[in-house]
């Protein structure tokens, strides 16, 4: 399992879906569908933490962007980690899956869109597009902070996917710089799973011994892929985000997570 985190942890610096991993694990073991869940969400936290200490940099100067991310992303983290241990995972689990390939099909068309807004409102304007850097120099708009909140609702209920829907959000928003949006994204789901972790430590839903074996690998995880992230080229990281998300929606679409 300390091997399987770190990868989960690699994955979760790099795109998201580290859960996928985990989640099937721990059902393996024998471990019932909510426990797991909570587990894995205490367990892959730390990851979140050292994710973001690696996209450190990539994050000086929006830290306008990275306050307003902070407030949805508690609130609906809170919010789905009540929803969790009040509503069956069966009656989420199957909406899970279409999330997921919604969200990468997002990420595939939002470059050719935004490329094709931004080249008509250079002409229109005669101005150059706007860079990564201005974006984020101010508060985010409404409609990203709403969208966040939804993300964090269903971050903090299960997970899976979570980062692919908002690299989605945020290339829609004008970004183009992906390890930016990485940074973003990692401290989003850092806030998100931060309220969710909390409540279940203290929910006695967590399996404590499988989880800090597992929060040891995906600690040491989320650091390497958040390095390993920004020294290979963009596109190759875009890829990696493209067949994350299709193999794990259609392992999802699949019955890869039964109640």
């Amino acid at each position: 399992m300390v091997i399987l985190a770190t990868v989960s942890g690699v994955m979760n610096a790099i795109a998201g879906g580290g859960t996928l991993l985990t989640f099937p694990a721990l059902i393996g073991l024998g471990i019932p569908p909510i426990v797991a869940n909570a587990t894995s969400t205490v367990a892959l936290w730390p990851a979140s933490l050292s994710s973001m200490w690696g996209y450190r940099r990539e994050l000086e100067g929006a830290v306008p962007w990275a306050l307003g991310f902070a407030i949805p992303s508690l609130a609906g983290g809170i919010t789905g980690a009540v929803l969790l241990l009040y509503t069956p995972p069966s009656r989420f689990s199957a909406l899970v899956p279409w999330l997921v390939l919604g969200a990468t099909v997002l990420f595939i068309v939002q470059g050719p869109i935004m490329a094709r807004v931004r080249r008509r409102d250079a002409v229109a304007a005669e101005t150059t597009p706007t860079t990564d850097a201005v974006l984020t120099a101010s508060f985010p708009p409404k409609p990203i902070l709403f969208f966040q909140f939804l993300v964090a609702i269903y971050g903090g209920y299960f997970g899976a996917g979570a980062g692919i829907l908002m690299l989605a959000a945020l290339g829609f928003m004008g970004l183009r710089n992906i390890h930016r949006m990485n940074g973003l994204k990692s401290w989003g789901g850092l806030c998100m799973n931060a309220v969710a972790a909390l409540l279940f430590a203290f929910s006695s839903l967590v399996d404590w011994p499988v989880a800090l074996a597992m929060a040891l690998g995906a600690t040491l995880g989320g650091y390497f892929g958040s390095r390993v992230a920004q020294r290979v080229g963009q596109q190759a990281v875009r890829l990696a985000i493209i067949a994350i998300g299709f193999g794990s929606g259609v392992w999802l679409l699949l019955g890869g997570v039964r109640s």
